[in-house]
């Protein structure tokens, strides 16, 4: 037999590009063109003094007010303070701040732990979660069922007076989150004292454990007891409602995929995000939260060339027929709630039968 010639030869199919692929490398490479991926270190340096700089302003107030009911301003300004913070830990944690990745999670550590009383470990390794798998059911910590519910099939599971207040729970949102703080402490402690592996237990326990009774000591210390507990109250309040009502516009209320859904990433990033309108000064009040869709598309992205890359990614979006959401943020609060709301009204209905349902209950 003779061998097979060149042109009877079966050919080798061709291997065809990933359309999706080739659209997010053609969205990256017009952002590191723009040199949107380049670090911005003097912006943090001076974001980061500017908020030490009022810290001790603050501290130094409540030494000077003593004991008046005027603290509680004081304590407020503590949880805004420390919220500011958690924001710059979190664009540490993203690698946002230093070349270096270990200046970067050195700084995330001291910053969350320190300061917020947040364990960096444990909200690393939630956080990272939620990025890759943002509202995907089972996936995503943030829209695990707790006093909330987030999708309709967990909600359709409670029942009583709990399944009572789910159908309401919209209107709870906004009360709930003063507490979102003592709940992310409570969190904290769970996690580094718990046998699970935590990235420098040893380091990060005792500065958490410092922090977190280092502000009831100051209180209890300088205030009478009924003004140092209003005092703790009012700061770590301030602080869960500040911390909520920011990250909460950027996924609830935009669809939640399936546990087995298979979006690709860019879709998965995009669908699932909402910007926030609001310029410079919300970039600020944010923390850059309010650019999610370019955040999520680019973790490491520098705060300050997010506004820059939002354009980018609109008209990619526009090109691409991506649907791309952007609101103010009253809008978003209305968003979320009506979306609770309406999540919350399968609170109770159960399992629908389908003998039942065809034939009638007995």
């Amino acid at each position: 037999m003779s061998p097979t010639s060149t042109a009877e030869r079966p050919k080798a199919r061709a291997i065809q590009p990933n359309p999706v692929v080739q659209s997010y490398s053609e969205l990256l490479k017009s952002v590191k063109a723009a040199g949107l991926l380049e670090r911005r270190s003097g912006f943090y340096i001076w974001v980061f003094v500017a908020l030490v700089l009022l810290m001790a302003g603050t501290w130094l107030g409540f030494a000077l007010i003593g004991e008046s009911w005027y603290q509680l301003l004081i304590a407020a300004a503590v949880g805004i303070l420390c919220t500011q913070l958690s924001f710059l830990a979190h664009e540490a944690g993203h690698k946002q701040i230093f070349a270096s990745r270990r200046a970067n999670d050195w700084s995330a550590r001291l910053l969350a732990t320190g300061v917020a009383g947040i364990s960096y470990s444990w909200w690393e390794q939630k956080h990272g979660a939620h990025h890759n798998h943002p509202n995907v059911i089972s996936k995503d910590p943030d829209i695990r069922n707790n006093a909330l519910v987030f999708y309709e099939d967990a909600a359709a599971e409670r029942k009583g007076r709990l399944a009572f207040l789910t159908k309401k729970q919209g209107w709870f949102f906004f009360p709930l989150l003063t507490l979102l703080g003592l709940s992310l402490q409570f969190d904290s402690l769970r996690f580094v004292f718990g046998k699970q592996k935590v990235r420098h237990r040893w380091v990060e326990t005792p500065i958490l454990v410092t922090r977190l009774a280092a502000l009831p000591v100051l209180a209890f210390t300088f205030l009478p007891i009924g003004m140092a507990f209003a005092f703790l109250g009012v700061q770590i309040m301030v602080y869960g409602f500040y911390m909520g009502a920011s990250f909460a516009p950027n996924h609830k209320g935009m669809p939640v995929l399936p546990k087995d859904s298979r979006v690709d990433f860019l879709n998965r990033q995009i669908l699932t995000s909402r910007n926030i309108s609001g310029g410079i000064f919300m970039d600020f009040l944010l923390g850059g939260l309010n650019r999610q869709v370019e955040h999520h598309l680019f973790p490491d992205m520098a705060r300050p060339h997010l506004y820059k890359a939002t354009k980018i990614v609109r008209e990619f979006c526009a090109k691409h027929s991506i649907t791309y959401t952007e609101t103010t943020l009253m809008q978003s609060y209305g968003i979320v709630v009506r979306y609770l709301n309406d999540v919350g009204l399968a609170a109770g209905r159960g399992f629908d039968c389908p003998v039942a349902s065809t034939h009638g209950r007995f």
